[in-house]
Protein backbone atom coordinates (compact mmCIF):
# COMPACT_ATOMS: atom_id res chain seq x y z
CA UNK A 1 0.00 0.00 0.00
CA UNK A 2 1.32 3.42 -0.92
CA UNK A 3 1.62 6.18 1.64
CA UNK A 4 3.67 9.33 1.94
CA UNK A 5 7.09 9.43 3.56
CA UNK A 6 6.85 10.66 7.15
CA UNK A 7 7.59 14.34 7.72
CA UNK A 8 10.12 15.09 10.45
CA UNK A 9 10.25 18.80 9.71
CA UNK A 10 13.50 18.73 7.74
CA UNK A 11 14.33 20.79 4.70
CA UNK A 12 15.64 19.14 1.54
CA UNK A 13 19.18 20.14 2.53
CA UNK A 14 18.75 18.67 5.99
CA UNK A 15 17.38 15.43 4.57
CA UNK A 16 20.47 15.20 2.38
CA UNK A 17 22.72 15.85 5.38
CA UNK A 18 20.84 13.20 7.34
CA UNK A 19 21.87 10.64 4.73
CA UNK A 20 25.34 11.80 3.70
CA UNK A 21 26.89 13.80 6.54
CA UNK A 22 29.17 12.17 9.12
CA UNK A 23 27.50 12.89 12.46
CA UNK A 24 28.70 11.39 15.71
CA UNK A 25 28.39 11.82 19.48
CA UNK A 26 31.22 13.57 21.30
CA UNK A 27 31.90 15.41 24.55
CA UNK A 28 30.59 18.97 24.50
CA UNK A 29 28.16 18.44 21.62
CA UNK A 30 25.21 19.71 23.67
CA UNK A 31 26.90 23.02 24.47
CA UNK A 32 25.69 25.09 27.40
CA UNK A 33 22.85 22.72 28.17
CA UNK A 34 25.37 20.17 29.47
CA UNK A 35 25.50 16.39 29.21
CA UNK A 36 26.37 13.11 30.89
CA UNK A 37 28.15 10.16 29.27
CA UNK A 38 28.89 6.76 30.78
CA UNK A 39 30.53 3.42 30.04
CA UNK A 40 31.60 0.43 32.14
CA UNK A 41 34.87 -1.46 32.41
CA UNK A 42 33.44 -4.64 30.84
CA UNK A 43 30.54 -5.82 28.72
CA UNK A 44 29.43 -8.58 31.09
CA UNK A 45 29.80 -9.49 34.77
CA UNK A 46 29.28 -12.54 36.94
CA UNK A 47 27.03 -12.29 40.03
CA UNK A 48 29.00 -10.89 42.95
CA UNK A 49 31.60 -9.13 40.79
CA UNK A 50 32.32 -5.41 40.76
CA UNK A 51 31.11 -3.02 38.07
CA UNK A 52 33.07 0.18 37.51
CA UNK A 53 31.35 3.07 35.78
CA UNK A 54 33.34 5.74 33.97
CA UNK A 55 31.24 8.92 33.90
CA UNK A 56 31.86 12.24 32.18
CA UNK A 57 29.47 14.95 33.37
CA UNK A 58 28.89 18.69 33.04
CA UNK A 59 27.17 18.68 36.45
CA UNK A 60 28.37 17.42 39.80
CA UNK A 61 25.28 15.49 40.86
CA UNK A 62 23.06 12.89 39.18
CA UNK A 63 20.55 10.21 40.07
CA UNK A 64 21.41 6.67 39.00
CA UNK A 65 18.94 3.84 38.42
CA UNK A 66 19.87 0.32 37.35
CA UNK A 67 17.14 -1.99 36.08
CA UNK A 68 16.97 -5.40 34.42
CA UNK A 69 15.46 -4.91 30.96
CA UNK A 70 13.28 -7.91 30.17
CA UNK A 71 9.56 -8.61 29.97
CA UNK A 72 9.31 -5.97 32.68
CA UNK A 73 11.75 -3.27 33.75
CA UNK A 74 12.84 -4.38 37.22
CA UNK A 75 14.80 -1.81 39.24
CA UNK A 76 17.63 -3.39 41.27
CA UNK A 77 19.63 -0.35 42.43
CA UNK A 78 19.19 3.37 42.94
CA UNK A 79 21.90 5.75 44.08
CA UNK A 80 22.56 9.49 44.27
CA UNK A 81 25.91 10.34 42.70
CA UNK A 82 27.97 13.37 43.68
CA UNK A 83 31.42 14.67 42.85
CA UNK A 84 30.98 14.03 39.13
CA UNK A 85 33.20 16.07 36.85
CA UNK A 86 34.11 16.81 33.28
CA UNK A 87 36.78 14.39 32.05
CA UNK A 88 39.51 14.95 29.52
CA UNK A 89 38.80 12.86 26.42
CA UNK A 90 41.48 12.03 23.83
CA UNK A 91 40.69 12.85 20.22
CA UNK A 92 41.15 9.22 19.14
CA UNK A 93 38.90 7.89 21.93
CA UNK A 94 36.79 5.87 19.50
CA UNK A 95 39.90 3.89 18.56
CA UNK A 96 41.94 3.69 21.77
CA UNK A 97 39.28 4.33 24.40
CA UNK A 98 38.29 7.30 26.51
CA UNK A 99 40.51 6.48 29.46
CA UNK A 100 38.21 8.11 32.01
CA UNK A 101 38.86 7.16 35.65
CA UNK A 102 36.20 5.26 37.60
CA UNK A 103 33.45 7.49 38.99
CA UNK A 104 31.35 4.89 40.78
CA UNK A 105 31.75 1.22 41.67
CA UNK A 106 29.16 -1.27 42.85
CA UNK A 107 28.70 -5.01 43.18
CA UNK A 108 26.38 -7.17 41.10
CA UNK A 109 23.87 -8.71 43.48
CA UNK A 110 24.13 -12.44 44.04
CA UNK A 111 20.37 -12.60 43.41
CA UNK A 112 20.40 -10.59 40.17
CA UNK A 113 19.24 -12.95 37.40
CA UNK A 114 21.16 -13.11 34.15
CA UNK A 115 20.08 -10.50 31.65
CA UNK A 116 20.61 -6.99 30.32
CA UNK A 117 20.88 -4.23 32.93
CA UNK A 118 20.13 -0.68 31.91
CA UNK A 119 21.93 2.17 33.65
CA UNK A 120 20.08 5.50 33.59
CA UNK A 121 21.73 8.71 34.80
CA UNK A 122 19.50 11.76 35.20
CA UNK A 123 20.43 15.28 36.27
CA UNK A 124 19.41 18.90 35.92
CA UNK A 125 21.29 20.53 33.09
CA UNK A 126 23.08 23.83 33.32
CA UNK A 127 20.10 25.58 31.73
CA UNK A 128 17.65 23.84 34.07
CA UNK A 129 16.35 21.23 31.62
CA UNK A 130 16.86 17.52 32.36
CA UNK A 131 19.85 15.72 30.89
CA UNK A 132 20.07 11.96 30.69
CA UNK A 133 22.47 9.16 29.76
CA UNK A 134 21.94 5.44 29.21
CA UNK A 135 24.35 2.54 29.40
CA UNK A 136 23.90 -1.23 29.47
CA UNK A 137 25.83 -4.18 30.84
CA UNK A 138 25.14 -7.92 30.93
CA UNK A 139 24.91 -10.14 33.99
CA UNK A 140 26.14 -13.59 33.02
CA UNK A 141 24.54 -16.84 34.22
CA UNK A 142 26.17 -18.98 36.85
CA UNK A 143 27.87 -22.17 35.62
CA UNK A 144 25.87 -25.40 35.60
CA UNK A 145 23.43 -27.30 33.43
CA UNK A 146 20.19 -25.41 32.74
CA UNK A 147 17.76 -27.72 30.95
CA UNK A 148 14.85 -25.93 29.33
CA UNK A 149 16.44 -22.48 29.49
CA UNK A 150 17.52 -20.39 26.50
CA UNK A 151 20.90 -18.70 26.26
CA UNK A 152 20.64 -15.56 24.15
CA UNK A 153 23.90 -14.21 22.73
CA UNK A 154 23.81 -10.41 22.41
CA UNK A 155 25.36 -9.17 19.17
CA UNK A 156 27.98 -7.00 20.87
CA UNK A 157 30.47 -7.36 18.01
CA UNK A 158 27.98 -5.62 15.72
CA UNK A 159 27.09 -3.02 18.37
CA UNK A 160 30.79 -2.19 18.61
CA UNK A 161 31.25 -2.00 14.84
CA UNK A 162 28.39 0.49 14.42
CA UNK A 163 28.96 2.59 17.54
CA UNK A 164 29.41 6.19 16.36
CA UNK A 165 30.45 7.66 19.73
CA UNK A 166 33.72 9.55 19.46
CA UNK A 167 33.79 9.71 15.67
CA UNK A 168 35.12 6.43 14.28
CA UNK A 169 33.34 3.14 13.61
CA UNK A 170 33.80 0.36 11.09
CA UNK A 171 31.68 2.51 8.71
CA UNK A 172 32.69 6.15 9.01
CA UNK A 173 35.51 7.80 10.85
CA UNK A 174 38.20 10.35 11.48
CA UNK A 175 41.16 8.35 10.17
CA UNK A 176 43.14 8.43 6.94
CA UNK A 177 44.94 11.33 5.24
CA UNK A 178 41.73 13.35 4.93
CA UNK A 179 40.26 12.18 8.26
CA UNK A 180 37.22 10.70 6.53
CA UNK A 181 37.86 6.92 6.51
CA UNK A 182 36.33 4.22 8.67
CA UNK A 183 38.62 2.83 11.34
CA UNK A 184 39.76 -0.82 11.24
CA UNK A 185 40.17 -0.62 15.03
CA UNK A 186 37.44 0.52 17.41
CA UNK A 187 37.33 0.61 21.18
CA UNK A 188 34.78 -0.75 23.63
CA UNK A 189 35.98 1.76 26.24
CA UNK A 190 33.52 4.49 25.30
CA UNK A 191 29.79 5.16 25.71
CA UNK A 192 27.21 3.63 23.41
CA UNK A 193 25.77 5.97 20.81
CA UNK A 194 22.40 7.57 21.46
CA UNK A 195 19.62 5.15 20.59
CA UNK A 196 21.62 1.95 21.12
CA UNK A 197 20.17 1.31 24.61
CA UNK A 198 16.80 3.14 24.71
CA UNK A 199 14.44 4.26 21.94
CA UNK A 200 10.90 5.63 21.82
CA UNK A 201 8.29 3.26 20.41
CA UNK A 202 7.81 5.38 17.29
CA UNK A 203 11.47 5.31 16.18
CA UNK A 204 11.46 4.16 12.51
CA UNK A 205 13.08 0.90 11.57
CA UNK A 206 15.26 0.70 8.45
CA UNK A 207 12.76 -1.00 6.10
CA UNK A 208 10.03 1.22 4.74
CA UNK A 209 6.58 0.81 6.23
CA UNK A 210 4.97 1.20 2.80
CA UNK A 211 5.74 0.57 -0.86
CA UNK A 212 6.76 3.80 -2.63
CA UNK A 213 5.36 4.24 -6.12
CA UNK A 214 7.61 3.55 -9.10
CA UNK A 215 9.91 6.48 -9.80
CA UNK A 216 9.61 7.92 -6.30
CA UNK A 217 12.77 9.58 -4.94
CA UNK A 218 14.97 7.58 -2.61
CA UNK A 219 14.31 8.43 1.02
CA UNK A 220 15.55 6.97 4.30
CA UNK A 221 13.07 7.79 7.12
CA UNK A 222 15.20 6.26 9.89
CA UNK A 223 18.11 8.56 9.01
CA UNK A 224 15.84 11.59 8.80
CA UNK A 225 14.33 10.79 12.20
CA UNK A 226 17.79 10.36 13.75
CA UNK A 227 18.85 13.74 12.40
CA UNK A 228 15.66 15.43 13.63
CA UNK A 229 15.82 13.94 17.14
CA UNK A 230 19.56 13.89 17.86
CA UNK A 231 20.00 10.12 17.82
CA UNK A 232 22.89 8.25 16.23
CA UNK A 233 22.40 7.67 12.52
CA UNK A 234 23.28 4.03 13.27
CA UNK A 235 20.61 3.52 15.96
CA UNK A 236 18.48 1.38 13.59
CA UNK A 237 21.46 -0.66 12.39
CA UNK A 238 22.64 -2.10 15.71
CA UNK A 239 22.12 -2.11 19.43
CA UNK A 240 20.06 -3.49 22.26
CA UNK A 241 17.13 -1.14 21.68
CA UNK A 242 16.50 -1.91 18.01
CA UNK A 243 17.14 -5.66 18.02
CA UNK A 244 18.22 -7.87 20.92
CA UNK A 245 15.78 -6.43 23.46
CA UNK A 246 12.72 -7.33 21.40
CA UNK A 247 13.48 -11.04 21.50
CA UNK A 248 14.23 -11.06 25.24
CA UNK A 249 10.96 -9.31 26.05
CA UNK A 250 8.91 -11.46 23.67
CA UNK A 251 10.44 -14.71 24.97
CA UNK A 252 9.97 -13.89 28.64
CA UNK A 253 6.38 -12.77 28.09
CA UNK A 254 5.79 -16.01 26.18
CA UNK A 255 6.95 -18.00 29.22
CA UNK A 256 10.51 -18.90 28.21
CA UNK A 257 13.37 -18.60 30.68
CA UNK A 258 16.14 -16.54 29.06
CA UNK A 259 19.72 -16.02 30.17
CA UNK A 260 22.07 -13.61 28.41
CA UNK A 261 25.74 -13.35 27.53
CA UNK A 262 27.60 -10.87 25.41
CA UNK A 263 29.12 -12.22 22.21
CA UNK A 264 32.55 -11.84 23.77
CA UNK A 265 31.85 -14.72 26.17
CA UNK A 266 31.88 -17.05 23.17
CA UNK A 267 35.55 -16.27 22.74
CA UNK A 268 36.66 -16.03 26.38
CA UNK A 269 34.22 -18.41 28.15
CA UNK A 270 32.95 -20.83 25.47
CA UNK A 271 32.16 -23.48 28.07
CA UNK A 272 29.06 -21.46 29.04
CA UNK A 273 27.30 -22.65 25.88
CA UNK A 274 27.36 -26.29 26.90
CA UNK A 275 25.12 -25.64 29.91
CA UNK A 276 22.17 -25.09 27.53
CA UNK A 277 20.13 -27.18 25.11
CA UNK A 278 19.45 -24.11 22.94
CA UNK A 279 21.29 -20.89 22.16
CA UNK A 280 19.72 -18.00 20.25
CA UNK A 281 21.08 -15.10 18.17
CA UNK A 282 18.77 -12.39 16.86
CA UNK A 283 18.63 -9.16 14.87
CA UNK A 284 21.65 -7.68 13.15
CA UNK A 285 24.56 -9.99 13.94
CA UNK A 286 27.31 -9.25 11.43
CA UNK A 287 30.73 -9.32 13.15
CA UNK A 288 32.30 -12.47 14.61
CA UNK A 289 35.79 -13.63 15.53
CA UNK A 290 37.26 -16.99 14.53
CA UNK A 291 37.16 -18.11 18.16
CA UNK A 292 33.48 -17.24 18.49
CA UNK A 293 32.70 -19.48 15.53
CA UNK A 294 34.82 -22.24 17.03
CA UNK A 295 32.69 -22.09 20.16
CA UNK A 296 29.42 -22.42 18.23
CA UNK A 297 30.74 -25.17 15.93
CA UNK A 298 31.95 -27.21 18.92
CA UNK A 299 28.64 -26.68 20.71
CA UNK A 300 26.63 -27.96 17.73
CA UNK A 301 28.94 -30.91 17.06
CA UNK A 302 28.36 -32.05 20.66
CA UNK A 303 24.58 -31.89 20.49
CA UNK A 304 23.73 -28.22 20.89
CA UNK A 305 20.88 -26.53 19.05
CA UNK A 306 21.25 -23.08 17.54
CA UNK A 307 18.22 -20.93 16.71
CA UNK A 308 19.48 -17.99 14.69
CA UNK A 309 16.83 -15.39 13.90
CA UNK A 310 19.37 -12.93 12.53
CA UNK A 311 20.80 -11.52 9.34
CA UNK A 312 24.05 -10.39 7.71
CA UNK A 313 26.72 -12.87 8.80
CA UNK A 314 29.64 -11.29 6.97
CA UNK A 315 32.85 -10.09 8.66
CA UNK A 316 35.65 -11.77 10.60
CA UNK A 317 37.03 -9.72 13.49
CA UNK A 318 39.95 -9.99 15.87
CA UNK A 319 39.80 -8.92 19.50
CA UNK A 320 42.76 -7.17 21.09
CA UNK A 321 43.64 -5.81 24.54
CA UNK A 322 41.71 -8.55 26.30
CA UNK A 323 38.63 -7.87 24.21
CA UNK A 324 38.61 -4.10 24.74
CA UNK A 325 39.38 -3.36 21.07
CA UNK A 326 37.87 -4.86 17.93
CA UNK A 327 39.73 -5.07 14.60
CA UNK A 328 38.11 -5.42 11.19
CA UNK A 329 39.78 -4.05 8.06
CA UNK A 330 36.82 -5.04 5.88
CA UNK A 331 37.19 -3.83 2.25
CA UNK A 332 40.80 -2.79 2.87
CA UNK A 333 41.86 -6.10 4.44
CA UNK A 334 44.09 -7.30 1.62
CA UNK A 335 45.79 -3.95 1.30
CA UNK A 336 46.23 -3.12 4.99
CA UNK A 337 45.66 -6.03 7.37
CA UNK A 338 49.14 -7.34 8.27
CA UNK A 339 47.72 -10.82 8.79
CA UNK A 340 46.92 -11.10 5.08
CA UNK A 341 50.63 -11.31 4.21
CA UNK A 342 51.55 -13.50 7.17
CA UNK A 343 52.24 -17.23 7.15
CA UNK A 344 48.61 -17.84 8.20
CA UNK A 345 46.26 -15.45 6.39
CA UNK A 346 43.11 -17.25 7.55
CA UNK A 347 42.55 -14.63 10.27
CA UNK A 348 42.50 -11.74 7.78
CA UNK A 349 39.63 -9.50 8.81
CA UNK A 350 37.68 -9.46 5.57
CA UNK A 351 34.51 -11.39 4.82
CA UNK A 352 34.31 -15.09 5.62
CA UNK A 353 34.01 -16.01 1.93
CA UNK A 354 37.39 -14.51 1.00
CA UNK A 355 39.64 -17.28 -0.39
CA UNK A 356 42.39 -16.57 2.13
CA UNK A 357 40.03 -17.24 5.04
CA UNK A 358 39.01 -20.75 3.88
CA UNK A 359 35.99 -20.72 6.21
CA UNK A 360 32.72 -19.76 4.50
CA UNK A 361 30.10 -18.38 6.87
CA UNK A 362 27.56 -20.96 5.77
CA UNK A 363 29.68 -23.72 7.30
CA UNK A 364 28.56 -22.51 10.75
CA UNK A 365 25.09 -21.03 10.23
CA UNK A 366 24.06 -22.36 6.82
CA UNK A 367 23.84 -18.91 5.21
CA UNK A 368 26.05 -15.93 4.45
CA UNK A 369 25.61 -12.23 3.73
CA UNK A 370 27.25 -11.90 0.33
CA UNK A 371 24.67 -14.19 -1.28
CA UNK A 372 21.85 -12.18 0.27
CA UNK A 373 21.95 -8.66 1.73
CA UNK A 374 19.55 -5.71 1.22
CA UNK A 375 15.76 -5.78 1.01
CA UNK A 376 12.88 -3.43 1.72
CA UNK A 377 14.51 0.01 1.82
CA UNK A 378 16.23 2.66 -0.26
CA UNK A 379 16.64 1.36 -3.80
CA UNK A 380 16.80 -2.29 -2.69
CA UNK A 381 13.51 -4.03 -3.24
CA UNK A 382 11.57 -1.22 -1.60
CA UNK A 383 8.39 -2.51 -3.25
CA UNK A 384 9.27 -6.16 -2.70
CA UNK A 385 7.73 -8.65 -0.32
CA UNK A 386 8.03 -8.04 3.43
CA UNK A 387 7.89 -11.74 4.29
CA UNK A 388 9.54 -15.04 3.32
CA UNK A 389 7.92 -16.93 0.39
CA UNK A 390 7.52 -20.50 1.69
CA UNK A 391 8.67 -23.49 -0.37
CA UNK A 392 8.54 -26.40 2.09
CA UNK A 393 5.49 -25.86 4.33
CA UNK A 394 5.57 -29.50 5.49
CA UNK A 395 8.67 -28.80 7.63
CA UNK A 396 8.15 -29.11 11.39
CA UNK A 397 9.01 -25.42 11.91
CA UNK A 398 5.77 -24.46 10.12
CA UNK A 399 3.47 -26.71 12.15
CA UNK A 400 0.29 -24.90 13.13
CA UNK A 401 0.84 -21.91 10.85
CA UNK A 402 -1.52 -23.00 8.09
CA UNK A 403 1.10 -21.97 5.56
CA UNK A 404 1.17 -23.58 2.13
CA UNK A 405 3.55 -23.56 -0.80
CA UNK A 406 3.93 -19.99 -2.07
CA UNK A 407 2.46 -18.33 1.02
CA UNK A 408 4.30 -15.47 2.71
CA UNK A 409 5.64 -15.95 6.22
CA UNK A 410 5.93 -12.76 8.23
CA UNK A 411 4.52 -10.34 5.67
CA UNK A 412 2.22 -8.70 8.24
CA UNK A 413 5.10 -8.12 10.64
CA UNK A 414 7.68 -7.19 7.97
CA UNK A 415 9.97 -10.07 8.92
CA UNK A 416 12.05 -9.89 5.71
CA UNK A 417 14.79 -7.20 5.64
CA UNK A 418 16.68 -4.95 6.00
CA UNK A 419 19.66 -7.26 5.55
CA UNK A 420 19.16 -10.94 4.82
CA UNK A 421 21.37 -13.97 4.34
CA UNK A 422 21.36 -16.47 1.48
CA UNK A 423 23.21 -19.16 -0.45
CA UNK A 424 24.00 -20.01 -4.05
CA UNK A 425 21.10 -22.20 -5.18
CA UNK A 426 19.25 -23.71 -8.10
CA UNK A 427 15.56 -24.35 -8.64
CA UNK A 428 14.69 -27.96 -9.48
CA UNK A 429 11.07 -28.96 -9.93
CA UNK A 430 10.09 -25.54 -8.58
CA UNK A 431 12.02 -26.14 -5.33
CA UNK A 432 15.28 -24.41 -4.22
CA UNK A 433 18.35 -26.53 -3.53
CA UNK A 434 21.64 -25.27 -2.12
CA UNK A 435 24.71 -25.48 -4.33
CA UNK A 436 27.92 -26.85 -2.75
CA UNK A 437 29.83 -23.71 -3.75
CA UNK A 438 28.25 -21.84 -0.83
CA UNK A 439 30.00 -23.99 1.76
CA UNK A 440 26.85 -25.01 3.64
CA UNK A 441 26.76 -28.40 5.40
CA UNK A 442 25.56 -31.35 3.36
CA UNK A 443 21.86 -32.01 3.73
CA UNK A 444 20.86 -28.39 4.35
CA UNK A 445 17.21 -27.70 3.49
CA UNK A 446 15.98 -24.36 2.15
CA UNK A 447 12.53 -23.80 3.64
CA UNK A 448 11.75 -20.30 2.37
CA UNK A 449 13.37 -17.85 -0.03
CA UNK A 450 12.89 -14.21 -1.02
CA UNK A 451 14.77 -11.77 -3.26
CA UNK A 452 17.50 -9.33 -2.19
CA UNK A 453 20.27 -7.28 -3.80
CA UNK A 454 23.81 -6.13 -3.06
CA UNK A 455 23.35 -2.66 -4.51
CA UNK A 456 20.73 0.04 -4.86
CA UNK A 457 19.14 0.65 -8.21
CA UNK A 458 20.38 3.80 -10.02
CA UNK A 459 19.00 7.10 -8.68
CA UNK A 460 15.60 8.13 -9.99
CA UNK A 461 14.70 11.61 -11.25
CA UNK A 462 14.51 13.97 -8.31
CA UNK A 463 16.30 11.60 -5.93
CA UNK A 464 19.52 12.19 -4.02
CA UNK A 465 22.59 12.41 -6.19
CA UNK A 466 24.31 9.91 -3.92
CA UNK A 467 22.75 6.78 -2.52
CA UNK A 468 23.21 5.75 1.08
CA UNK A 469 24.35 2.20 0.39
CA UNK A 470 26.61 2.86 -2.56
CA UNK A 471 28.69 0.17 -4.27
CA UNK A 472 31.03 -0.92 -1.49
CA UNK A 473 29.63 -4.41 -0.88
CA UNK A 474 28.91 -5.10 -4.54
CA UNK A 475 32.38 -3.99 -5.67
CA UNK A 476 34.03 -5.94 -2.86
CA UNK A 477 32.19 -9.17 -3.67
CA UNK A 478 32.84 -8.77 -7.40
CA UNK A 479 36.54 -8.33 -6.69
CA UNK A 480 36.61 -11.47 -4.52
CA UNK A 481 34.83 -13.62 -7.08
CA UNK A 482 36.02 -12.30 -10.42
CA UNK A 483 39.15 -10.29 -9.62
CA UNK A 484 37.70 -6.92 -10.65
CA UNK A 485 34.90 -4.55 -9.70
CA UNK A 486 33.77 -3.54 -13.16
CA UNK A 487 30.11 -2.86 -13.87
CA UNK A 488 29.95 -6.15 -15.75
CA UNK A 489 31.24 -8.06 -12.73
CA UNK A 490 28.98 -6.20 -10.32
CA UNK A 491 26.02 -7.04 -12.52
CA UNK A 492 26.88 -10.73 -12.18
CA UNK A 493 26.85 -10.71 -8.37
CA UNK A 494 24.30 -8.04 -7.46
CA UNK A 495 21.33 -10.41 -7.15
CA UNK A 496 20.87 -12.26 -3.86
CA UNK A 497 18.31 -14.02 -1.70
CA UNK A 498 17.14 -14.17 1.89
CA UNK A 499 16.43 -17.65 3.20
CA UNK A 500 15.23 -19.80 6.06
CA UNK A 501 17.24 -23.02 6.35
CA UNK A 502 17.59 -26.03 8.63
CA UNK A 503 20.39 -28.58 8.91
CA UNK A 504 21.99 -31.10 11.26
CA UNK A 505 25.69 -31.32 11.99
CA UNK A 506 27.35 -33.77 14.33
CA UNK A 507 24.94 -34.45 17.21
CA UNK A 508 23.28 -31.02 16.95
CA UNK A 509 21.27 -28.90 14.55
CA UNK A 510 20.75 -25.33 13.38
CA UNK A 511 17.66 -23.37 12.34
CA UNK A 512 18.46 -20.07 10.66
CA UNK A 513 15.89 -17.46 9.64
CA UNK A 514 18.33 -15.15 7.87
CA UNK A 515 16.79 -11.72 8.45
CA UNK A 516 17.59 -8.80 10.74
CA UNK A 517 13.89 -7.99 10.98
CA UNK A 518 12.56 -11.28 12.39
CA UNK A 519 12.48 -9.58 15.80
CA UNK A 520 10.42 -6.73 14.32
CA UNK A 521 7.72 -9.26 13.43
CA UNK A 522 7.75 -10.53 17.02
CA UNK A 523 7.45 -6.94 18.22
CA UNK A 524 4.47 -6.43 15.90
CA UNK A 525 2.84 -9.67 17.10
CA UNK A 526 2.83 -11.37 13.73
CA UNK A 527 1.02 -14.65 14.52
CA UNK A 528 2.85 -16.86 12.02
CA UNK A 529 6.31 -15.62 13.02
CA UNK A 530 5.29 -16.11 16.65
CA UNK A 531 4.24 -19.71 15.90
CA UNK A 532 7.42 -20.60 13.98
CA UNK A 533 9.61 -19.10 16.72
CA UNK A 534 7.78 -21.15 19.37
CA UNK A 535 8.05 -24.31 17.25
CA UNK A 536 11.82 -23.91 17.02
CA UNK A 537 12.34 -23.02 20.67
CA UNK A 538 10.04 -25.75 21.97
CA UNK A 539 11.86 -28.38 19.94
CA UNK A 540 15.33 -27.12 20.80
CA UNK A 541 14.73 -26.50 24.51
CA UNK A 542 13.23 -29.93 25.04
CA UNK A 543 16.59 -31.62 24.55
CA UNK A 544 15.08 -33.98 21.96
Amino acid sequence: MHADYPDFGLSATQRRDAVLAHRYERPGMDGRRGEIWCYSDALAYAPGSSVRLQINSSVARAEMEIARDGADLRVVLKHSLSGLRWQSTPENCSIEGCGWPTSFEFEVGEDWPSGAYRVTLTAEGIDGTPIRAHHLFVVKPRPGAKPGRILQVAATGTWTAYNTWGGSSHYRGLTGPNRDQYSPTVSLERPWARGFIVLPNDAPRVPLEFSPPPGAPLRYPHLEWAYATGHSNKYASAGWASYDSHFTRWAERAGYAVDLVSQHELQFEPELLHDYDCIVMVGHDEYWSWEMRDAVDDYVEHGGRVARFAGNFMWQTRLEAGGRRQVCYKYRARAEDPVYRSSDPTRTTGCWEAPETTRPGAATFGLNAIDGLYAGWGGCGARGVRGFPVYRPEHWAFTGTGLGYGDLLGHEGHAFGYEVDGLPYVIRDCMPEALPSGGAPAGITILALGMATLREEPPRPGSLDDRFIGNDEAAYVAELRFGDSSEASIDRIKRGAGMIVHFSRGAGEVFHAGSCEWVAALLREDPMVDRVTRNVLNRYCSGR
